[in-house]
């Protein structure tokens, strides 16, 4: 097996081991307010974040940006509770804003900057991995590949249960939401409580 592929496959599994499901937990939050008929908006929110993680994974595996481990690990869940948050207040039958502005572009906006911070929790993971490497550039696109592939894959059983839900079962979007937000909120509160 080729260096590039162990690498993608190391991401893949990352980001789908449920001892790392923080990030799982994130990915839930963003899809929360989505029908499946929205994947490509989905898509490009998940793209987004894995944009803004890679930005953070390189930085911080090249030594070119130092954070603290234990103060990323306490912001991840908050990333997740405020995503939840956003979730809460979210107009499913009119537009959150009357302007030219797409609300679409906030949420893109704000999967982004929470990709940096999560990016940085990759890191510390990531650089243990690439210390024997002298050059980093195609095992991090392999692993970035492999985390978006993974997330991919979350993101596409996320949305398909908020369809079986929401078209099968008859629940109304903004009360699954509801639920499926809370739930998760809940469970980053209980992440942010183990931090203290």
């Amino acid at each position: 097996m080729s260096e590039f592929f162990i690498y993608l496959k190391l991401g893949y599994q990352h980001i789908t081991d449920l001892n790392g499901f923080d990030h799982l937990l994130f990915l839930v939050a963003l899809c929360a307010i989505y029908s499946l008929q929205q994947w490509k908006e989905v898509l490009i929110l998940v793209t987004a974040f894995t944009l803004g993680h890679s930005v953070t994974i390189a930085l911080a595996t090249q030594d070119i940006l130092t954070v603290n481990a234990a103060f990323i690990e306490f912001l991840i869940p908050i990333t997740i509770i405020l995503t939840c948050l956003v979730n809460f207040f979210y107009k499913f039958k009119r537009k959150l804003y009357r302007s030219s502005s797409n609300p679409k572009w906030i949420r893109y906006g704000i999967a982004t900057l929470f990709g940096l911070i999560h990016g940085l929790g990759f890191s510390t993971y990531l650089k243990s991995l690439l210390g024997a490497e002298n050059s980093i550039l195609k095992p991090l696109l392999a692993f970035n590949i492999g985390l978006e592939l993974g997330q991919i894959l979350i993101v596409v059983i996320a949305l398909f249960i908020n369809f079986l839900l929401i078209s099968g079962f008859g629940l109304k979007k903004r009360t699954w939401n509801l639920i499926l937000s809370g739930i998760v909120m809940g469970m980053s509160l209980m992440l942010v409580i183990d931090q203290l």
